[in-house]
C-alpha cells in the first residue's frame, strides 16, 4: 500500500490503531466495541462477505457480482482529472470545490471505475455515503451486519484512488473494507486546534475538514499540525476488515486499490430526543461567541454549571413537579421543550 502519508515522513514512527481478530456475528460485539473511546480495527470482521471474495477473484468478477444488484438508479458522483492524485478538496479560491459533481447511472458509473480504476495514475471518479439499499437492493441479505436494537444509517462509498481530507462525525461508526485498500489517519477530539478546521458552510462533504495535505504538509502555514501528528495514529485495512471509529475523532481516508468499496455503519447509542449537538455549537457560535469578554465568561460559568458540571445541585434545592428542564431529558420533556421553544419563536 503506497499512501500519500508515506510521501512525507512527518508520520514515521506514528502509533498504530489497535487491533482484535473478530467476526460480525460474534455476540456482544457491537455493544463492546460502542464503549470504547479509542479507534479499533476490526481485523477480517466481513471477510466471509461474498463481495469481498468477488474482489479478491478478480476486477472482473466484482464487477460481475455488483451488477446482480445494480437497478440503474441515478447517483451523485465526483469526477476530476489524473493530476488530483486522488484528493478531493477545495478549489484554489476557496469559491467551491476541486471536482466535478453531478448525477448518472449507476450502472455506467460503475462502468467508468472499473474501466479507468486500474490506469496509473487513474482519474478520480467517487461515489460517497449512498444509501446501499438505494443503489444496491437486495445486497445487503449477502453482506451486512446485525446491529440488534440498534438502527444504523448503512451507506456505501466507491471508487477509483481517493483521498479524503481529515474531518470527523458525529455518530459512531464502523466502515468495512469490501474491495480495495485503505489507510484510516486518525486523531482525538481533543486535537481539533492543531487539524486548522476549514469552513463550516462550503465543505467538500458536508463537515468541515482540516486545510493540511497529509502528502505535503506545509508547517509554516499549519505549525500546529506537528503537534497533532504526534497523536495520531494508522490503520492499514484490507479487504474483510473494518475499524470502530468512535464519535468526533477526526479521520484522513486513502483508498489505493484499483477500484474501492466500503460499507459503513452510523448510529447512535444515546437517545434520538436529545438532538444534535452539532447544532448547539453552530447556535452559541452565532450567540455566544462574539459577545464581550465578560458577557462570555458569564456564560460560560452558566454552561459549567447547568451543562458541563452537573452533579444535582443545579436543581435540589427546587420541588420535583417544579424542575422542567433542570431535570434529565426525556422524550416527553423533549417534546415539551420543543413546544416551548415553537412557541417563544412565533411571538
Amino acid at each position: 500500500m503506497i499512501c500519500a502519508t508515506d510521501k512525507t515522513d512527518i508520520f514515521e514512527g506514528t502509533a498504530r490503531v489497535r487491533e482484535v481478530s473478530c467476526h460480525h456475528g460474534d455476540a456482544g460485539l457491537i455493544e463492546e466495541v460502542s464503549a470504547s473511546q479509542s479507534p479499533v480495527i476490526l481485523r477480517g470482521f466481513v471477510s466471509d462477505w461474498p463481495v469481498v471474495d468477488a474482489g479478491k477473484s478478480s476486477i472482473g468478477d466484482l464487477q460481475a457480482y455488483l451488477a446482480r444488484f445494480d437497478n440503474g438508479a441515478v447517483v451523485p458522483i465526483s469526477a476530476g482529472p489524473a493530476e488530483l492524485d486522488g484528493r478531493l478538496f477545495y478549489n484554489d479560491d476557496f469559491t467551491g470545490v476541486n471536482v466535478d459533481r453531478g448525477n448518472a447511472p449507476f450502472t455506467l458509473f460503475l462502468d467508468r471505475v472499473f474501466k479507468y480504476g486500474p490506469a496509473d495514475p487513474p482519474p478520480l471518479i467517487y461515489l460517497a455515503s449512498t444509501d446501499v439499499d438505494a443503489v444496491l437492493p437486495g445486497f445487503r441479505d449477502e453482506n451486512d451486519i446485525d446491529f440488534g436494537s440498534f438502527a444504523p444509517l448503512r451507506s456505501v462509498w466507491i471508487g477509483t484512488r481517493t483521498r479524503v481530507a481529515a474531518h470527523n462525525d458525529l455518530p459512531l461508526n464502523i466502515a468495512c473494507v469490501a474491495a480495495g485498500e485503505r489507510r484510516f489517519t486518525l486523531f482525538p477530539p481533543d486535537q481539533t486546534p492543531n487539524l486548522y478546521a476549514g469552513p463550516f458552510e462550503l465543505t467538500p462533504a458536508s463537515r468541515p475538514v482540516s486545510l493540511v495535505d497529509f502528502a505535503a504538509p506545509d508547517l509554516e502555514k499549519y505549525p500546529r499540525f506537528e503537534e497533532a501528528v504526534r497523536h495520531a495514529q494508522i490503520a492499514d485495512l484490507e479487504p474483510g476488515d473494518a475499524i470502530f471509529i468512535p464519535s468526533m475523532w477526526w479521520h484522513h481516508v486513502e483508498a489505493t486499490g484499483p477500484v474501492n468499496i466500503l460499507v459503513n455503519y452510523w448510529w447512535r447509542t444515546s437517545p434520538a430526543h436529545l438532538g444534535t449537538p452539532q447544532d448547539v455549537l453552530h447556535h452559541a457560535m452565532k450567540t455566544l461567541r462574539d459577545l464581550p469578554p465578560e458577557e462570555k465568561a458569564i456564560w460560560k460559568h452558566m454552561f459549567e454549571h447547568y451543562v458541563f458540571e452537573t452533579d444535582g445541585s443545579e436543581r435540589d434545592h427546587i420541588p420535583e413537579n417544579a424542575r422542567g428542564i433542570l431535570d434529565p431529558i426525556t422524550p416527553e420533556s423533549a417534546a415539551r421543550i420543543r413546544a416551548f421553544l415553537r412557541e417563544r419563536l412565533n411571538r
